[in-house]
């Protein structure tokens, strides 16, 4: 997947671990070329690796920062959860204790 690099591969590897299965390039909104770079299968959680988080990339500049905030503000209004994870969160474990939490959410409610 162009733009998602090495993160994204650990990233889809933790989870498949784990056996939470997802898609990858998940496309959330119809009405726009947005995607989530996973969506956790029969839930409506989705997953953003944010990338470049120590250099000046796409993400930090005002346009992109403006424009993934568009895109994060319409998941959450569609229904989704949204979890976002810096490479280091992914690495250290923090990102799979928080997409665990949110799978359970809720369960116990029932």
């Amino acid at each position: 997947v162009q733009g998602f690099g090495n993160v994204g591969s650990v990233a889809a590897k933790l989870l498949e671990q784990e056996k939470i299965f997802f898609v990858r390039e998940f496309r959330f909104c119809g009405e726009r070329r947005w995607r989530a770079d996973f969506r956790i299968h029969d839930s409506n959680v989705l997953v953003e690796v944010e990338g470049g988080v120590w250099k000046y990339g796409r993400h930090q500049r005002p346009q992109g920062f403006e424009n993934d905030a568009e895109k994060y503000n319409a998941a959450i209004l569609l229904g989704y959860k949204l979890l976002r994870f810096t490479p280091a969160m992914i690495q250290d474990g923090r990102a799979m204790i928080t997409v665990k939490a949110a799978l359970t959410m809720g369960k116990d409610l029932k």
